[in-house]
């Protein structure tokens, strides 16, 4: 019965996300911006393709906390449509695997790898981050930004991390747990309802992690940034249309509710944000 369920979560996780020609949606978008699609950057997408709280503000921020070296090979564990990825082998010259869930994802990160010139230092595939498809020891860092909230089984979640990090290496993760403030207000970017939203809070992700093995060596609540972002968006959204490009392509056509939902939830600390760094000590 519970392989029978996970697997219907799954698939309602994927059915979220996906919207149908994800890859020629944002090709529309990215030519009414007035972006040359045969001189495309990393940073041209960066409106749509960091689909986390605070943008690449919060991704350039999670990179700093590890001493990232040119050749490292980084994992990064629901990649989306690959913002974080590109990020990472452009400005830190890292070789980059990319897996995510949702295989209309998948492959609009390899078509934007393809035109922002990244296909060879970055790859992507579709898989459970349960069952990540890598050997042991096989990665310098670890890197996730929003996707455990839809995982129930955070055991497996961080225990597969472990085991395909190298010893020495690093976790890095930016990511949404449960506050204080009581149940969420519902739809969110990642649920329409609690069915496939799964939070944690905070110290119950930190006993798990060390209990694992992990040692942390960072720990941030970015809550106050995140909620400052939220309002800032918010008014942006109250004052002008939605540009052709932005992260409203994702969420469909109750984006708005979602984002306000957001920013609610965050001000009566339903949810909290965290970015931390872990390490997985050498043998």
């Amino acid at each position: 019965m519970k392989d029978s369920e996970d697997r219907q979560t799954r698939q309602a996780v994927e059915s979220h996300y996906g919207q149908g020609k994800i890859l020629d949606m944002l090709l529309n978008a990215l030519r009414a911006a007035g972006k040359d699609l045969d001189r495309l950057r990393p940073a041209d997408l960066a409106p749509v393709d960091l689909f986390h709280i605070r943008g690449r503000e919060a991704t350039v921020e999670l990179a700093g906390r590890a001493s990232l070296r040119p050749g490292w090979r980084v994992l990064d564990v629901g990649c989306g449509l690959g913002g974080s990825a590109r990020y990472l082998a452009t400005e830190w010259k890292c070789h980059v695997t990319g897996i995510d869930l949702t295989d209309e994802y998948i492959e609009a990160a390899k078509a934007l790898a393809e035109l922002t010139g990244l296909a060879g230092v970055t790859s992507f595939l579709q898989g459970s981050a349960l069952d990540l498809p890598f050997a042991a020891d096989s990665f310098d860092i670890v890197w996730t930004e929003h996707v455990q909230m839809n995982i129930a089984d955070k055991r497996a979640f961080y225990s597969e991390i472990f085991r395909v990090l190298a010893p020495g290496g690093r976790l890095l993760f930016h990511d949404i747990f449960q506050g204080d403030g009581g149940a969420l207000y519902y739809p969110v970017p990642w649920a329409e309802d609690s069915t496939i939203s799964f939070l944690a809070t905070p110290a119950e992700v930190l006993v798990m992690l060390e209990d694992l093995g992990f040692r942390i060596l960072d720990w941030q609540d970015k809550s106050r940034q995140s909620l400052t972002w939220f309002t800032a968006a918010a008014e942006k959204l109250k004052a002008a249309a939605p540009l052709p490009l932005g992260l409203h392509l994702l969420m469909g056509g109750n984006a708005p509710l979602k984002l306000a939902n957001n920013l609610r939830n965050l001000a009566e600390q339903r949810f909290v944000v965290v970015q931390a760094a872990a390490g997985k000590e050498n043998s």
